[in-house]
């Protein structure tokens, strides 16, 4: 019984050890820029975006104004979004890409699922 006890304990810590799967955090991260995207947060979700820390300062400004249009035409058409989910998630280990899945449930009943691709760059998950 003690044996049981042992190998039982020792296999939880072995599974609370473990690295969270990849897939799971691209996911995450890709929720987390819609999820401020539609709170209003542009800057944050424009950011997000792998390399825009390289472009200049005017096309940032443009892309904030590019978001803040894309969720005031989805308040317009479909009342907004009242939920992010999601759908699932695949890496392309050849182009070293995460796709995730999204499912935008809109605020008139509608639903849309999107692909946001997604890479790491210094442990940090940014779409591309």
């Amino acid at each position: 019984m003690r044996n049981i006890l042992f190998c039982a304990a020792f296999g939880l810590l072995a599974m609370g050890c473990s690295d969270k799967d990849p897939r799971d955090m691209a996911a995450e991260a890709a929720k987390a820029y819609y999820d401020s995207l539609m709170a209003g947060g542009y800057g944050f979700f424009v950011d997000g975006v792998y390399r825009s820390d390289s472009i200049p300062s005017s096309y940032r400004d443009q892309l904030v104004v590019n978001a803040k249009m894309y969720v005031y035409e989805l308040k317009e058409e479909h009342n907004g979004v009242n939920d992010i989910r999601i759908v699932r998630s695949s890496a392309d280990s050849v182009s070293k890409v995460t796709n995730v899945f999204l499912m935008l449930c809109f605020g008139d009943s509608v639903n849309e699922e999107i692909v946001v691709p997604m890479v790491e760059k210094d442990g940090k998950w940014l779409m591309k």
